[in-house]
Formats: structure tokens, C-alpha cells, sequence
């Protein structure tokens, strides 16, 4: 059944403003009556023209044929119907199809308080943000739910800030909006069809620049609910993996998303200092055990003080580039150039401090072994790391607007 969207309420610009509250369901018959008589009943009550869109996920029970009957007897929902199972894969077919403003999403069993709706939506409306979500760990929210599942979802997102430097709190909360505008650009680079589908559009949507509000919420755990939590964490971690490793490769055009949608690259300090301090730091390690293991294999043929330099300034340039990426989150060719001139200038001041350990070494003591020279240099480095993370969050990639720009 073809339907259209209420045409009451409120309008942006000339033109009506509208929203479309997504719910995925699978096998869900008994729960999914009295779902769309509450969301239905609640949006009465917004100022937009609403939909709601049950996007049938492969159901195998009763729930295809209440869908539709729902559809039939009012004109205000609609039925996706898909053939395989997976929560991203129904957000991207309702989402992708819908012709609203501001799509939504909530999970059927309601847990999340629908007073966070308006909250979650007026944002978009306003085009103040471009994706809005729930979040459960936020300090003024209230949620009831067992030891576990708060065990389970604040180590998930602390892993995502640790791994992918997120600055969202709450990843997997099923309560989200977005603008129709930005979900036509994101919806083709995530790549995940079930629950890491959240996690992925927000750290693509985070990396293109785009704004995240976060509204608190209650939420009530349902002790009859069908997610599998240690698969899906696991998969989760799959995501994450798969995710960071396609960044660091470059193989997501970020760049033509904050482009098109008129954002600015991210190139900013502004992501969370300890995190961006704990992936340095790893960063740094990797690149001080290169630099070791090249110092000692180019020490035989080209002596201590021209292996320490070489060393130092192909680990400096790998090292730039990784931290451009992966710490302080910058995408796209835009000024790669001018951050590896300024890295390679950081580097000089590193090889001053580090060639002039290297000499009071040898002259202190003569001749050393080449382990005692690394031991001496690998401390030179250590005082140059910290004097790198500084350059690098307060000078090289420091924001635009940052320097009055």
C-alpha cells in the first residue's frame, strides 16, 4: 500500500517539515500491535508530518501479515518487507526508499521513554545537527537494566574511543535520527547489514565532520529481548577491525561526503586527548621498535650517526602519516603535504636532540656497542615523542579555527 506523510505541522522554509520513524522488526507478532498504536499515538502529538515504516526483516511468524494489516487500516504507516535478516540491512532499504526529512529509528520493544523523540528530531528539523541518537550512559539519563548488559556496553564503547577515538557515548542504543540529506550520502559507505550498522554510520559520520547531538534518555531493559550479546559483541569487534583497518587505508571517500554536504575535512585536535594520547602512544611504539630494528640493520654499512639519521626520518614520515590518520582523524589529500614539511621540521629538532645524545655518548665513553646505542637513542626519542604529540595537537593539525582562520 502506497502511502503519504501527514501533512501538519510546522515547515522548514517552504516546505513542510516531515519525519519517518523506522521500526525494524523480526518475528516480533506479539509486540508489534501495540508498538505502532504508541508511536502513532506520541507523534500526534509532534509538530511534523510523520510516517511510521515497519521494516519486516525476514520474518518467518505472524508478524508480515499484521504489518500490512496495519498499513491497510491506517494511512499514516507503511510495510518494507525484506528476505534477510539483519537490522542495518532494513535501515538501509526504509531509510534509503523514505522521502521525509528526518528518518528515525527506534527498536519495537519501545525501552527507550518516547519523550526523548522530540529532543531527538528538533535538531535535525532545525539543521542545527545531522544525526541525532540516544544515549544511555549520558549523565542525566535513567536506565534499568542487569550487571551484565552495562558491563557489556560500556566496555564496547570505551573500545570504540580507545580503537576508533569516537566521541560518541553510546553507540548501540536503538533510538537514532538523520537528516535525508546525510543518510543519502552515508547509507553507500557503510558496508556492515546487521549491529554494527550504528557503529559504522556514526564513525563515518564523525570522520566526515558532521554534527552528532546526543540526547539522554530512560531506558528500560527487555528481559524478553532476542539479542544474542555475546555474538553480537563479537561481531561488533569484527566491525571495529574491518572498520579501522579500511581508514587507515584509505578507502572511504570522507572527504567527498564533507564536500557535497558542505563540511570542512575534519583536521582538528579536537577529538578527546586521552584518546588521541593512547593511539599516539601506540603509534609511537610500533614506530620507536622500527626505528630500532633499522637503526641496527643500517649501523653495519653506513655507521652510527647516518643510521640514526635515515632511521629516523623514514619513521618520522610513517609515523606523520599514521598519526594524520589514526590520532587526530584527518582524511583526504588536503594539506598532506604541508603536515609532512612541518612533521620533517619537528623531525630536525628530534635529530638535534638525538644526534647530540648520540655524541655526548661517544664522547663520555669512546667506542660503545650498538645496543648501548640504541638503549641512549631510545630515550632521546622518548623526550622527542613528547615533544612530537605536542606539535602535532597544537601546531600541525591543529583546527582552522583554532588558529582565527
Amino acid at each position: 500500500m502506497t502511502t503519504t506523510l501527514d501533512t501538519t505541522g510546522p515547515r522548514i522554509g517552504h516546505r513542510l517539515a516531515t519525519i519517518d520513524v523506522v521500526i525494524p522488526v523480526h518475528d516480533e507478532e506479539v509486540a508489534l500491535g501495540p508498538a505502532v498504536a504508541a508511536v502513532r499515538a506520541h507523534l500526534a502529538t509532534l509538530p511534523f508530518g510523520h510516517r511510521v515504516t515497519i521494516a519486516d526483516n525476514a520474518s518467518t511468524d505472524g508478524t508480515s501479515r499484521l504489518a500490512h494489516a496495519l498499513a491497510a487500516e491506517h494511512d499514516d504507516v507503511r510495510v518494507v518487507t525484506l528476505q534477510e535478516k539483519g537490522r542495518g540491512r532494513a535501515l538501509k532499504r526504509a531509510w534509503s526508499e523514505s522521502d521525509a526529512d528526518v528518518l528515525v529509528y527506534m527498536d519495537v520493544d519501545l525501552s527507550t521513554d518516547l519523550k526523548a523523540l522530540l529532543p531527538l528530531v528538533a535538531p535535525l528539523v532545525s539543521g542545527h545537527s545531522d544525526i541525532a541518537i540516544g544515549s544511555r550512559l549520558a549523565r542525566s539519563s535513567r536506565t534499568t537494566r542487569g550487571p551484565k548488559r552495562e558491563i557489556v556496553s560500556r566496555s564496547y564503547n570505551a573500545i570504540l574511543r580507545g580503537t576508533l577515538r569516537a566521541r560518541f557515548s553510546d553507540a548501540q542504543c536503538g533510538f537514532k535520527a538523520i537528516r535525508r540529506d546525510v543518510a543519502q550520502r552515508l547509507l553507500p559507505l557503510v558496508e556492515d547489514d546487521a549491529w554494527f550498522f550504528d557503529t559504522e554510520l556514526l564513525v563515518l559520520a564523525e570522520r566526515a565532520d558532521l554534527r552528532i547531538h546526543e540526547v539522554p534518555v530512560d531506558w528500560v531493559d527487555d528481559p524478553d529481548s532476542k539479542v544474542d550479546i555475546l555474538r553480537t559483541a563479537t561481531d561488533d569487534l569484527h566491525g571495529i577491525a574491518r572498520l579501522g583497518w579500511s581508514l587507515v587505508r584509505g578507502r572511504v571517500p570522507l572527504g567527498e561526503v564533507s564536500t557535497a554536504l558542505g563540511r570542512t575535512t575534519r583536521s582538528s585536535a579536537s577529538g578527546r586527548t586521552s584518546a588521541q594520547i593512547a593511539v599516539f602512544a601506540l603509534i609511537g611504539v610500533v614506530s620507536t621498535v622500527a626505528y630500532g630494528l633499522l637503526y641496527l640493520l643500517l649501523q653495519r654499512w653506513t655507521g652510527a650517526q647516518s643510521a640514526n639519521a635515515i632511521a629516523l626520518v623514514v619513521t618520522a614520515v610513517a609515523n606523520t602519516a599514521a598519526n594524520r590518520r589514526l590520532t587526530f582523524g584527518i582524511v583526504g589529500p588536503r594539506g598532506a603535504a604541508r603536515h609532512q614539511l612541518q612533521g620533517l621540521f619537528v623531525l630536525g629538532c628530534g635529530l638535534v636532540i638525538t644526534s647530540g645524545s648520540l655524541a655526548l655518548l661517544h664522547a663520555s665513553t669512546g667506542a660503545s656497542h650498538p645496543l648501548v646505542e640504541v638503549v641512549v637513542l631510545t630515550v632521546a626519542n622518548l623526550t622527542v615523542t613528547v615533544m612530537r604529540f605536542a606539535a602535532m595537537r597544537w601546531w600541525i593539525f591543529r583546527h582552522p579555527v583554532d588558529r582565527g582562520v
